[in-house]
């Protein structure tokens, strides 16, 4: 896919992306992006105008920022044996219950209330992100994330993702690493 000039994103409803360097500056932003600028990672913020009719909160950000559904990584809550647990996969397929059971040594995997999430996390569903949350939850990042130079997650807000490495989104929330989207 060709690059959007900056007239076709504003056009389209993408605003700029901006690159961090992190290590400092400013602690201004989300919890997300205070995390990431707290550990020193680079990361980019892009942020674009969230339409809440829109279907899918991750298939709208791809759209808007023109990047392939398969970069773009949702953050999921749910329920492992009666503990919290982040799932973060691609946009562009499901989530595995049974493949996120299995990844964590549980036995039976349902989707979290959602309420129960926002409250866990200190986001909003459609906002939430595997970084930042209110209390940390033991995450399981879909293997597929390592096919990438660099993924966009949630930065904590519907209009804001993040983009940065796998390897760094792995570090900071000590996740494991495990085949638990399918297509």
């Amino acid at each position: 896919m060709a690059k959007k000039s900056k007239k076709q994103q504003q056009k389209e409803g993408a605003r700029e992306a901006h690159p961090h360097k992190g290590g400092g500056g400013r602690r201004a932003g989300t919890p997300a992006t205070v995390a990431l600028t707290a550990a020193g990672v680079p990361f980019t913020v892009h942020s674009y105008d969230h339409d809440p009719a829109h279907p899918s909160y991750g298939e709208e950000a791809a759209e808007a920022m023109g990047v392939s559904p398969d970069r773009v990584f949702k953050t999921l809550v749910a329920d492992v044996d009666g503990v919290l647990t982040v799932a973060v996969v691609p946009v562009a397929g499901q989530l595995d219950l049974k493949g996120l059971a299995a990844a964590v040594g549980g036995k039976r995997a349902a989707m979290a209330d959602p309420a129960l999430a926002e409250r866990t996390t200190g986001y909003v569903r459609g906002g939430i992100s595997p970084l930042g949350q209110r209390k940390r939850l033991r995450t399981v990042l879909d293997d597929s994330a390592g096919l990438h130079e660099t993924i966009c997650v949630s930065a904590g807000r519907r209009g804001l993702e993040v983009e940065l490495a796998p390897g760094d989104l792995a570090e900071l929330t000590a996740a494991v690493l495990a085949p638990i989207g399918r297509v």
